[in-house]
């Protein structure tokens, strides 16, 4: 009888491990993690994660006290979203002078490759105050030092942000490669590390062949190495 119970105790944390393995590969699966897929998203405007997203909604709460207005300018983006974005600035670099190769480059300062960006997963966002009256481009790295109308927002997001789980991304750190400083990408670590493990798992470079990207005949194997390597990998150390 109590081999029997014990016997019925195995069987049921197996099937509980194998539930939970199932439920993990479909939450990751290589579709979510490059923006093919239709994950269930939150908030208006923003599209996270519930988890991230109850999380975000606690700390605009926290920033409200302080009279900063977390507003969220871009949140979740799928594979053709981002894919447009590429497109719109590989057509304008070009016809502005630059070869093919330069574009690239100069895309990859600060826009992702489809199928590579962070915001694919639900679990990113770039945030300004709402409260402030900016001219031009908000999502200028001017305005969150020195006297720019962002200031205080970034000192309370570094001081802050963490406690809820979000990590800034792309730091200041002198040595750090690929996409320029973004003091205003931040990352619910909770979930985005775990896909980020499951997105180094995935071979992008035989995924992306499969999609007709503008340029893709100069996305070369030598380029994309670099490219994992610098971009996708050389983040915040707390979100690796």
């Amino acid at each position: 009888m109590k081999l029997l119970k014990i016997f019925k105790s195995v069987c049921l944390l197996v099937l509980l491990i194998t539930v939970k393995t199932t439920f993990a590969q479909q939450e990751y699966s290589e579709e979510i993690l490059i923006g093919k897929g239709d994950p269930a998203l939150h908030g208006e405007g923003i599209g996270l994660q519930e988890e991230a997203y109850q999380s975000f909604l606690k700390m605009k709460d926290a920033a409200k006290q302080e009279g900063i207005d977390l507003k969220v300018v871009s949140g979740y983006r799928n594979f053709d979203r981002q894919k447009s974005i590429w497109e719109r600035k590989y057509t304008n670099y070009t016809a502005g002078g630059l070869s093919p190769e330069e574009a690239i480059k100069k895309i990859v300062e600060y826009s992702t490759i489809p199928g590579t960006s962070r915001h694919h997963w639900g679990t990113d966002i770039d945030i300004i105050d709402g409260s402030k009256k900016v001219d031009g481009d908000v999502l200028d790295p001017g305005k969150f030092h020195g006297n720019g109308p962002f200031c205080k927002l970034k000192e309370w997001l570094d001081k802050n942000a963490n406690t809820y789980g979000f990590y800034l991304v792309y730091t200041d750190t002198p040595k750090r490669k690929g996409f320029k400083y973004e003091p205003w990408h931040f990352s619910y670590r909770p979930i985005s590390k775990p896909m980020l493990e499951a997105y180094k798992k995935l071979d992008i470079i035989s995924i992306l062949k499969r999609y007709q990207l503008m340029g893709s005949e100069y996305l070369t194997e030598t380029f994309m190495k670099t490219y994992i390597t610098n971009n996708i990998s050389d983040i915040n150390p707390e979100l690796k």
